[in-house]
């Protein structure tokens, strides 16, 4: 079996050669490229006489995230490792549910030697008139114990995702009926022994075999993505009452349906009631008015009742799911507006997430997406940059930022959060401008304690709504980092128009 990397103008780059030996087995060979290319390929052939069948042609560079065989890329996980995220929500959103339940993502068919993985096909290739792609199927390399790997990597919460017993409704809506959902029950309780259980448990074992004797330490599940109505919350209940009984330090996340309003979204507010409801996952897309409108969402929220999971996210410059919508700075800047009242509301807003994560600048479906990649290089968006300050600037308690006793959210243009991260004894302020205006605010820090006069100053912002970053130009929009000086506890802020702005103040 011959092989040869060739470059885009048809020079080869680098060949190997493999010998079979009659055996059904793995075989590999490497080889070192001459040259970078975009869109290089690689071609196949064989010499000599006979039968011969093949499976699981695979080319992977050899610097891979921590060097792993067959591993992610080095350059995307660094940017997500970036963001220091407390969790990692996985495999994704509708991908869980199947256009029916016969192609449904099935977590235990992901785990074991990647060449015994099944292939089945994507959701997505027909999902889309816009971009069909018939051929895009899963192969599952990257699976469940890649995903458990990868939050332990970055240091994040593990939040896996099941189906329950439901296709997506906005395809096929097929449902198990109630007496036949064992087996998807099952599935989940194994799950939790395949992260948790003991290198002795039936579970426990096979993740040990895979490399990982000890606990991925999973906290949290999902049961469903984006389902609504009586039959997913029928379902629900049966989920819980199994889980609960076996694990009852497992916190579940229910969902709350695809809008944020509207009938479906009050009728699952008014279910989920009924049921013992611990985090509930809620899905924004929508233009960037309605994030900065809707800042302060959670200010009146009933602190008695479940928590929220902000699980997906994105300002549509356009419209929801349209191929035209761009990551552009009008849409950053309100989501970051948006971000201040979840921080404010910390104490209800328990987890959030921008969605979708990655997108390759050739094989789209889907925009907006965090982060933009082709065959050699990736770039984080304006919105990348927003999710970046809040996340790396994240305190420990949620601090009181107002104007005349009520919070910053929209008077004048301004939004506004604070935090103290007690480690570090510093106040952390963030605020947004989204008027066109330089905004001179002077601020008092109503503290007791001494404020040193050195404060860092970190600055996002661009004149431009339709500004963008690009492969040519990643980082047209992204932060820049100043120090300043404090007299006493007043802060003379210049806030600059179409700008979020993050204060780091050092307390003795």
């Amino acid at each position: 079996i011959r092989a040869e990397l060739i470059s885009s103008g048809g020079d080869k780059l680098g060949e190997t050669l493999i010998q079979p030996d009659g055996n059904w087995k793995k075989y590999e060979a490497s080889f070192k490229s001459s040259a970078t290319d975009l869109k290089a390929h690689i071609n196949i052939w064989f010499e000599g006489q006979g039968v011969i069948d093949v499976d699981m042609i695979s080319l992977f560079p050899g610097d891979t995230w921590k060097n792993r065989p067959g591993g992610l890329r080095a350059d995307l996980v660094q940017l997500l490792a970036d963001l220091k995220p407390g969790f990692l929500r996985f495999p994704g959103g509708c991908i869980v549910e199947g256009h029916d339940l016969s192609v449904r993502y099935q977590w235990k068919k992901t785990i074991g030697n990647v060449e015994d993985r099944e292939l089945i096909v994507n959701r997505w290739n027909t999902e889309f008139a816009h971009r069909l792609t018939p051929d895009y199927y899963q192969t599952f390399g990257l699976g469940f114990f890649e995903y458990f790997q990868l939050a332990e990597d970055i240091g994040a919460q593990p939040l896996p995702i099941i189906n329950c017993g439901m296709a997506c409704q906005f395809n096929t809506a097929e449902v198990v009926p109630l007496d036949q959902l064992d087996p998807y029950i099952q599935d989940a309780l194994d799950l939790i022994e395949f992260a948790n259980g003991p290198e002795t448990s039936e579970w426990g074992k096979i993740r040990t075999q895979m490399g990982h004797p000890g606990s991925f330490n999973l906290k949290y599940l999902g049961i469903g993505n984006e389902q609504w109505g009586p039959q997913y919350f029928e379902r629900y209940i049966l989920f819980e009452k199994a889980i609960k009984a076996r694990y009852p330090e497992i916190t579940l996340v229910s969902s709350a349906g695809p809008q944020p309003d509207g009938d479906l979204f009050n009728y699952a507010s008014g279910a989920l009631k009924n049921t013992r409801a611990e985090i509930v996952d809620e899905h924004y897309y929508r233009p960037p008015v309605w994030f900065r409108e809707n800042a302060a969402r959670y200010d009146n929220y009933d602190r008695k009742g479940f928590k929220i999971f902000a699980g997906e996210y994105a300002a549509q410059s356009v419209g929801t799911a349209s191929p035209l919508n761009k990551n552009n700075w009008d849409c950053a800047l309100s989501e970051a507006a948006f971000m201040t009242g979840l921080e404010r509301n910390a104490d209800v807003v328990v987890m959030s997430s921008y969605a979708p994560l990655f997108a390759h600048v050739d094989g789209w479906q889907w925009t907006p997406d965090l982060i933009w990649f082709n065959n050699l290089t990736s770039f984080g968006t304006p919105n990348y940059y927003v999710q970046k300050l809040f996340s790396v600037n994240r305190g420990d308690y949620v601090l009181a930022m107002q104007r005349n006793n009520l919070p910053l959210t929209g008077e004048d243009g301004i939004y506004a959060s604070a935090a103290l991260d007690k480690s570090a004894n510093e106040v952390i302020l963030k605020i947004v401008n989204t008027s066109d205006k330089v905004k001179n605010q002077e601020i008092v820090l109503n503290t007791t304690r001494k404020v040193l006069p050195k404060a860092r100053y970190i600055v996002l912002q661009n004149n431009k709504s339709d500004g963008m970053n690009s492969i040519e130009n990643p980082k047209a929009i992204s932060p820049v980092e100043k120090e300043f000086t404090l007299k006493g506890r007043k802060l003379n802020a210049t806030l600059e128009p179409y700008s979020l702005s993050v204060y780091r103040i050092k307390l003795k």
